[in-house]
Protein backbone atom coordinates (compact mmCIF):
# COMPACT_ATOMS: atom_id res chain seq x y z
CA UNK A 1 0.00 0.00 0.00
CA UNK A 2 1.56 3.27 -1.15
CA UNK A 3 1.52 6.66 0.44
CA UNK A 4 -1.10 9.24 -0.47
CA UNK A 5 0.07 11.51 -3.27
CA UNK A 6 -0.43 14.89 -1.56
CA UNK A 7 0.19 16.90 -4.72
CA UNK A 8 -2.52 15.02 -6.58
CA UNK A 9 -4.88 15.32 -3.59
CA UNK A 10 -4.39 19.08 -3.74
CA UNK A 11 -4.78 19.24 -7.53
CA UNK A 12 -7.85 16.99 -7.59
CA UNK A 13 -9.25 18.78 -4.53
CA UNK A 14 -8.92 22.17 -6.19
CA UNK A 15 -10.79 20.85 -9.23
CA UNK A 16 -13.46 19.36 -6.98
CA UNK A 17 -13.70 22.65 -5.05
CA UNK A 18 -14.08 24.57 -8.30
CA UNK A 19 -16.95 22.28 -9.31
CA UNK A 20 -18.63 22.76 -5.93
CA UNK A 21 -18.23 26.54 -6.13
CA UNK A 22 -19.58 26.82 -9.69
CA UNK A 23 -22.60 24.62 -9.01
CA UNK A 24 -23.39 26.46 -5.78
CA UNK A 25 -23.17 29.87 -7.44
CA UNK A 26 -25.21 28.75 -10.42
CA UNK A 27 -27.98 27.19 -8.36
CA UNK A 28 -28.13 29.60 -5.42
CA UNK A 29 -27.50 32.87 -7.27
CA UNK A 30 -28.77 32.41 -10.81
CA UNK A 31 -31.60 29.91 -10.36
CA UNK A 32 -32.81 30.27 -6.76
CA UNK A 33 -31.54 33.79 -6.03
CA UNK A 34 -35.01 35.31 -5.66
CA UNK A 35 -36.26 32.54 -3.36
CA UNK A 36 -33.13 32.78 -1.21
CA UNK A 37 -33.55 36.55 -1.08
CA UNK A 38 -37.12 36.22 0.21
CA UNK A 39 -36.16 33.57 2.76
CA UNK A 40 -33.17 35.51 4.07
CA UNK A 41 -35.09 38.80 4.15
CA UNK A 42 -37.82 37.11 6.22
CA UNK A 43 -35.11 36.09 8.69
CA UNK A 44 -33.52 39.54 8.62
CA UNK A 45 -30.37 38.17 6.98
CA UNK A 46 -28.34 39.88 4.28
CA UNK A 47 -28.86 38.93 0.61
CA UNK A 48 -27.04 38.96 -1.66
CA UNK A 49 -24.11 37.88 0.40
CA UNK A 50 -21.36 40.36 1.15
CA UNK A 51 -17.90 39.92 -0.35
CA UNK A 52 -16.42 38.44 2.82
CA UNK A 53 -19.20 35.86 3.04
CA UNK A 54 -18.58 34.83 -0.55
CA UNK A 55 -14.83 34.45 0.08
CA UNK A 56 -15.51 32.29 3.14
CA UNK A 57 -17.94 30.16 1.13
CA UNK A 58 -15.50 29.69 -1.75
CA UNK A 59 -12.67 28.75 0.62
CA UNK A 60 -15.02 26.32 2.37
CA UNK A 61 -15.91 24.63 -0.94
CA UNK A 62 -12.26 24.29 -1.91
CA UNK A 63 -11.46 22.73 1.49
CA UNK A 64 -14.39 20.34 1.08
CA UNK A 65 -13.10 19.45 -2.39
CA UNK A 66 -9.66 18.68 -0.99
CA UNK A 67 -11.24 16.59 1.76
CA UNK A 68 -13.28 14.60 -0.79
CA UNK A 69 -10.16 13.73 -2.80
CA UNK A 70 -8.16 12.96 0.34
CA UNK A 71 -10.91 10.60 1.47
CA UNK A 72 -10.97 8.99 -1.98
CA UNK A 73 -7.20 8.44 -1.78
CA UNK A 74 -7.51 7.06 1.74
CA UNK A 75 -10.19 4.48 0.91
CA UNK A 76 -8.74 3.49 -2.48
CA UNK A 77 -6.65 0.62 -1.07
CA UNK A 78 -9.75 -0.96 0.47
CA UNK A 79 -12.34 -0.32 -2.28
CA UNK A 80 -10.11 -0.07 -5.34
CA UNK A 81 -9.43 2.82 -7.67
CA UNK A 82 -12.24 4.08 -9.86
CA UNK A 83 -15.60 5.78 -10.02
CA UNK A 84 -17.34 3.55 -7.46
CA UNK A 85 -14.84 4.53 -4.78
CA UNK A 86 -15.04 8.20 -5.80
CA UNK A 87 -18.84 8.09 -5.47
CA UNK A 88 -18.50 6.51 -2.02
CA UNK A 89 -16.16 9.33 -0.95
CA UNK A 90 -18.56 11.93 -2.35
CA UNK A 91 -21.52 10.33 -0.57
CA UNK A 92 -19.66 10.19 2.74
CA UNK A 93 -18.72 13.87 2.58
CA UNK A 94 -22.24 14.84 1.44
CA UNK A 95 -23.69 12.93 4.39
CA UNK A 96 -21.38 14.65 6.86
CA UNK A 97 -21.61 18.17 5.37
CA UNK A 98 -25.20 18.36 4.14
CA UNK A 99 -27.15 16.13 6.46
CA UNK A 100 -25.20 16.19 9.69
CA UNK A 101 -23.39 19.50 9.32
CA UNK A 102 -26.09 22.05 8.69
CA UNK A 103 -29.13 20.02 7.67
CA UNK A 104 -31.14 20.06 10.87
CA UNK A 105 -30.72 23.79 11.55
CA UNK A 106 -31.42 24.73 7.93
CA UNK A 107 -34.53 22.53 7.90
CA UNK A 108 -35.92 24.43 10.88
CA UNK A 109 -34.99 27.92 9.68
CA UNK A 110 -35.40 27.92 5.89
CA UNK A 111 -38.41 26.91 3.77
CA UNK A 112 -38.67 23.18 3.14
CA UNK A 113 -38.40 23.46 -0.63
CA UNK A 114 -35.09 25.36 -0.41
CA UNK A 115 -33.77 22.89 2.14
CA UNK A 116 -34.55 19.84 -0.02
CA UNK A 117 -33.22 21.51 -3.17
CA UNK A 118 -29.99 22.25 -1.30
CA UNK A 119 -29.75 18.64 -0.09
CA UNK A 120 -30.31 17.21 -3.59
CA UNK A 121 -27.96 19.70 -5.25
CA UNK A 122 -25.37 18.91 -2.57
CA UNK A 123 -25.69 15.21 -3.38
CA UNK A 124 -25.25 15.75 -7.12
CA UNK A 125 -22.40 18.23 -6.79
CA UNK A 126 -20.61 16.06 -4.21
CA UNK A 127 -20.68 13.05 -6.52
CA UNK A 128 -19.61 15.06 -9.58
CA UNK A 129 -16.80 16.73 -7.61
CA UNK A 130 -15.63 13.36 -6.25
CA UNK A 131 -15.64 11.78 -9.72
CA UNK A 132 -13.60 14.61 -11.22
CA UNK A 133 -11.24 14.87 -8.25
CA UNK A 134 -10.79 11.09 -8.21
CA UNK A 135 -10.10 11.14 -11.93
CA UNK A 136 -7.21 13.56 -11.33
CA UNK A 137 -5.81 11.61 -8.37
CA UNK A 138 -3.05 9.13 -9.13
CA UNK A 139 -0.85 7.23 -6.74
CA UNK A 140 2.84 8.02 -6.73
CA UNK A 141 4.88 5.62 -8.77
CA UNK A 142 6.49 3.04 -6.57
CA UNK A 143 10.21 3.54 -6.46
CA UNK A 144 12.06 0.34 -7.03
CA UNK A 145 14.89 -0.13 -4.66
CA UNK A 146 17.67 -2.11 -6.21
CA UNK A 147 20.00 -3.53 -3.66
CA UNK A 148 23.38 -4.45 -4.97
CA UNK A 149 24.94 -7.08 -2.82
CA UNK A 150 28.58 -7.85 -3.14
CA UNK A 151 29.26 -10.98 -5.09
CA UNK A 152 30.13 -14.01 -3.05
CA UNK A 153 33.78 -14.87 -3.23
CA UNK A 154 34.42 -17.54 -5.75
CA UNK A 155 36.42 -20.55 -4.79
CA UNK A 156 39.16 -21.63 -7.07
CA UNK A 157 39.91 -25.32 -7.30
Amino acid sequence: MGKINKGRVLLGGLLAGLVLTIIQMLVNQAILGEQWSEARTALNLQWPLAGGDIVVGVVKFFLIGIFIVWLYAAIRPRYGAGPKTAVLAGLAVWFICCLLGWGHAAFIVFPCNLFWIAVIVGLVEGIVAALLGGWVYKEEEAKLEVKVEPAAPTELP
